[in-house]
């Protein structure tokens, strides 16, 4: 077994290294090198298994506060914000404009491979026990390009890892080969957040009646990311003992979809979709053991702290250039104490993100009760992310307000961070 799963391992990484995408953005070294590191990766983790090691060795007490990236998470950075700056960012604007991913986008970020990180090694993929930060670190890279379209683009990665995590050993070995496959998996969106008033993710209104050998389905979901295109739907609904995950055909009898276009993510596609006594089968229900449907929303609630940490680093990065080179008085602004100051609090509120965010999910890893810090991590982000999007656009003055720049986009992004849950899966 350990043998098949390194093969099909490289298997994988040997056809990202043939993809042509990373010589047009200049990263084709970075990009051998984080293949190489992950070729000897899988040796290294094959050779400890076969010695009765465990895959994953923990740090020596010493360097549990050391925060610096592995050298294949530091690889995999590099290669994704390459991606990021030199192919979303310049999308973004027509994509929000048109409120769709344009389909060559989506194909170059097949080519990444991302589902794969959701994907178990038995299952032909790269996830591994550990993969929350890693997913988090794609998570925070992309979204230095645009929110939205990163957003969009981790749904695959995120049904991968909802599947992963929480279906049944059958349930995994029907679904998830493949997300990794040469056609690549059928879209998928997840479906929860409702359009309830004072709406709380954890009670879903949406309810789940088991009739014989089906569940009938009945609710109505709102703001579901690339909802329109999903041909199959991960609904959370409210069954007789507790709140579940099923996995629904969205060409279902009693299903219906329309565009909710809102402030910001127009690139997403947002849906809202209603059930109508929808029937699933009963092994459509994601069953697998230890199911936490809280953890299920914790893992959620760190998806979108990390897009709101990469789309935040990307205005920091972007007022520190424009404040640099804007002229006044004979003199950069930055010089001036009120602007130098509002970029500093940009930075200091950007870290306090970050650390919170990193901290739920390595504690999330190391199997450790997270849910406090991924409580912590979007309360902070919820708040901080939206005041450094107006900050932004403040810095930059009436320039701020107009579409010339990117930054009132990611205003109007940053601000779904506090009110979208469970529409994406670290």
């Amino acid at each position: 077994m350990t043998v098949d799963v390194q093969g099909q391992a490289l298997s994988v990484l040997s056809k990202l290294a043939q993809a042509d995408w990373p010589d047009r953005l200049k990263v084709r070294k970075s990009f051998e090198k984080l293949v190489y590191s992950g070729s000897r990766a899988s040796f290294r983790f094959a050779a400890g298994r076969a010695a009765g090691k465990p895959r994953d060795a923990r740090s020596a007490p010493d360097d549990l506060f050391d925060l610096s990236l592995s050298d294949e998470q530091q690889m995999l950075v590099d290669m994704l914000q390459g991606f990021a700056l030199e192919v979303l960012r310049p999308a973004a604007h027509e994509a929000d404009a048109q409120a769709s991913v344009p389909a060559a986008l989506i194909d170059q970020a097949r080519e990444l491979g991302l589902a794969h990180y959701g994907v178990s090694e038995a299952q032909g993929g790269l996830a591994s026990e550990r993969t929350v930060l890693s997913n988090a670190l794609i998570a925070e890279s992309l979204a230095q390009g645009d929110f939205s379209l990163a957003a969009a683009l981790l749904v695959p990665l995120s049904a991968a890892n909802c599947l992963r995590r929480w279906g049944s050993s059958a349930q995994q070995a029907a679904w998830l080969p493949a997300f990794v496959s040469e056609d690549g998996a059928p879209p998928f969106a997840l479906a929860v957040s409702e359009p309830g008033v004072l709406n709380d993710p954890a009670r879903p209104a949406t309810r789940a009646r088991k009739r014989g050998k089906h569940y009938l389905l009945d609710g109505e979901k709102a703001l579901v990311i690339a909802g329109l295109d999903a041909s199959r739907l991960i609904v959370s609904a409210q069954a007789s003992d507790g709140p579940a995950l099923f996995v629904v055909d969205a060409a279902s009898k009693g299903i219906s979809r329309r565009a909710e276009p809102g402030m910001g993510l127009k690139a997403c596609g947002l849906a809202r979709i209603q059930l109508k006594g929808v029937k699933v089968p009963v092994d459509c229900r994601l069953a697998g053991e230890g199911f936490d449907f809280p953890a299920f929303l914790d893992y959620s609630a760190l998806a979108f702290c990390a897009l709101a940490v990469g789309t935040a680093q990307a205005a920091l990065d972007y007022v520190t250039t424009y404040c640099n080179e804007r002229q006044a008085f004979g003199e950069p602004i930055s010089h001036r104490q009120g602007v130098a100051f509002m970029v500093a609090d940009i930075a200091i509120e950007l870290d306090a993100m970050r650390l919170l965010t990193w901290r739920a999910c390595a504690r999330a890893e190391a199997g450790l009760p997270f849910r406090r810090e991924a409580y912590l991590a979007r309360l902070l982000c919820a708040e901080k992310a939206m005041k450094i999007g107006s900050d932004a656009v403040q810095l930059l003055g009436g320039h701020g307000f107009t579409q010339e720049h990117p930054v009132e986009r990611w205003y109007r992004d940053l601000r779904s961070v506090a009110v979208l849950a469970g529409g994406l899966h670290l």
